[in-house]
């Protein structure tokens, strides 16, 4: 007897139909766990990029950068007739007397006493410019803690400014430190800040820094190639469309007009770019204009700004004048680049050389950043600081929590254990569950209309910010507080009744303390998404200019994530590394309150 077969080919046996089946189910599920793995290494990477790329930004700024300075705390200037160290003033005519007294000129006088060559009006208004604002506040503030400084010197770390504290950083204009070779010979008079001096070096010695010139000469060509290769494609992109035929008058005359500009830039940066090619291959002198990396050369404990170059000598200018004359040998001398020319720097020159100058001397250094988590907010980053956005977003929850969370398990357990089974209480769980999903900024309105426009109730404060966060997270808490009743097992009950209890007592005593921790899991999550909400308190004021830290919950306030939505739009280059260090303490907090769910969910949820 044959086997049957089929057009295809012989007919397989049941076995062999099973052992295919089997295959195919198994490579089916393999391919599934393959994208379920690939789904879950796909978010971890996007989760790991965004901590990556917040901490590289952020983390800088819980560093600060103060010069310490010996201040003179003048009698004559603070206190003339000596009542403040007579101790006779109350707090309110010692801050009256402070406010009176030029604290800023106290500051300024021991920057300058460390340059003594700087007289000029304009170079000491640029020296001045290396301090922060909240200098003269550092000392009325010392001050007024301890009057027995006023007429002596104390050695003070003052703030300085955030361009000056970005440079420290390495966020604003990277430098590359060269050792020379060779021997170095100063020539010229340069005894005072600006003078012109001849640099001669033997065996060559400035012929790698003239190298380096060049190459940064034709790196910046390079770009300027890159910036006309974009300008062209979009003049040709412009002409492709000014060929269609449909086009309005007006847009044709627009179109012309973006071809003539990009044609004016393209022979602007075309001429640029010859000039820089040819100064990047000429044989004679390398003269270093502004729009150049800059070369500072670090001699016998001075600064000289490199004008000109050659391999063996070289002209430059004074910046910090040299101790002595003496010719450098090998290895004492060295080159800083600034490979940002300055032209595109908030510093000059010369105010980096004074930077460079006092962090030689071991004046200026970074330390912890107590301010960022004490102060509030300010226009000056240095001075700018998360402590009213954290005190008022605590203010914000506290209230948030007051309200929300009986109101949340009162209609919890009402809609859960009381209410009867009609068509009220199934339209009210249809919208509680529909104004979970609403988005949030509608809170935000309808707290504007109600709580402001129509009950009065102060803006910019936690009172309203709580009020609005207590309508959004409450389907949020109900839901939960909902799902945790419904886990109580129905024998809880019946035993309860069983013994008597009533069935108010029966919810009270033994259903609800068996559903509290879960309840109080959703609560946690709840408050947890009502901290990181900015939308709705925009609506409501929060987002004004507080600089001071609230003392109560009346009191004009903000919140941490309003105060990263102002510091995210300022164009100062501290906002965006204080942006980055806000974000951290958020997530910090969201990923603290949610561990404390999961560790309360699991320390006290019960298996039935």
């Amino acid at each position: 007897m044959t086997n049957p077969t089929t057009a295809s080919g012989p007919a397989r046996s049941p076995k062999e139909i099973v052992e295919a089946s089997l295959k195919r189910r198994y490579a089916a599920e393999r391919r599934f766990r393959l994208l379920g793995a690939s789904g879950v290494v796909l978010g971890l990477s996007f989760v790991l990029i965004l901590f990556v790329s917040i901490i590289s930004e952020g983390y800088t700024a819980f560093f600060q950068s103060y010069v310490e300075l010996p201040v003179a705390f003048e009698a004559e200037a603070i206190d003339p007739n000596g009542t403040l160290r007579d101790g006779v003033l109350d707090e309110t005519e010692v801050a009256r007397q402070l406010r009176a007294v030029n604290f800023r000129k106290l500051a300024r006088d021991a920057l300058r006493a460390e340059f003594p060559q700087v007289t000029g009006r304009t170079e000491r208004r640029n020296l001045d410019a290396l301090l922060s604002p909240g200098a003269p506040l550092q000392l009325r503030r010392m001050v007024t803690d301890d009057p027995s400084v006023i007429g002596t010197e104390q050695s003070v770390r003052l703030l300085v400014d955030d361009d000056v504290d970005m440079f420290m950083k390495g966020r604003s204009t990277p430098i590359v430190r060269s050792q020379g070779a060779g021997t170095l010979k100063l020539e010229g008079r340069m005894g005072e800040r600006g003078d012109e001096v001849r640099i001669e070096g033997s065996d060559s010695a400035l012929l790698p820094i003239l190298e380096q010139a060049r190459q940064r000469l034709n790196d910046v060509a390079d770009e300027l190639e890159r910036q006309q290769g974009l300008a062209r494609s979009d003049r040709d992109l412009r002409a492709t469309q000014l060929e269609r035929s449909d086009l309005l008058a007006e847009q044709a005359d627009e179109f012309a007009r973006e071809i003539a500009r990009n044609e004016r830039d393209i022979e602007r940066l075309e001429t640029r770019i010859q000039a820089l090619r040819e100064e990047a291959t000429g044989s004679d002198e390398l003269v270093l204009s502004a729009d150049a990396p800059s070369f500072l050369l670090r001699i016998n404990d001075g600064l000289i700004k490199l004008v000109a170059l050659e391999a063996d000598r070289a002209r430059g200018k004074v910046l910090v004048p040299p101790a002595s004359e003496a010719p450098a040998e090998s290895g004492t001398w060295h080159i800083i680049e600034l490979t940002t020319p300055e032209d595109a720097r908030r510093l000059s020159d010369q105010q980096l050389a004074w930077v460079l100058q006092l962090q030689h001397d071991g004046l200026l250094s970074k330390r912890f950043n107590l301010l960022f988590f004490s102060n509030g907010t300010s226009r000056e980053p240095e001075l700018a600081g998360i402590g009213g956005a954290v005190v008022g977003s605590f203010y914000t929850l506290v209230l948030t929590l007051l309200f929300s969370f009986p109101i949340a398990v009162g209609a919890a357990l009402y809609l859960e254990e009381f209410a009867p089974k009609n068509r009220i209480t199934d339209l009210i769980e249809v919208n509680i569950n529909n104004l979970a999903a609403v988005p949030s900024i509608v809170f935000g309105l309808l707290g504007l209309a109600v709580f402001i426009n129509f009950f009065g109730v102060p803006r910019s404060t936690p009172l309203v910010a709580a009020m609005v966060l207590t309508l959004m997270t409450l389907p949020t808490i109900i839901i939960a507080s909902r799902a945790a009743l419904k886990s109580v097992p129905p024998s809880i009950r019946e035993a309860a009744l069983g013994v008597g209890a009533s069935p108010l007592q029966t919810r009270m005593h033994h259903v609800l303390p068996l559903a509290l921790p879960g309840m109080m899991t959703g609560t946690i999550i709840g408050m947890a998404q009502a901290l990181g909400e900015s939308a709705p308190l925009l609506m409501i004021g929060m987002i004004a200019f507080i600089v001071d830290v609230p003392q109560g919950f009346t009191d004009a306030a903000t919140v941490l994530p309003v105060q990263i939505f102002l510091w995210a739009d300022s164009p100062e280059r501290g906002f965006v590394e204080r942006t980055s260090a806000a974000i951290m303490v958020l997530l910090a907090f969201l990923i603290l309150m949610n561990l404390t769910a999961v560790l309360l969910r699991r320390r006290f949820e019960r298996r039935w």
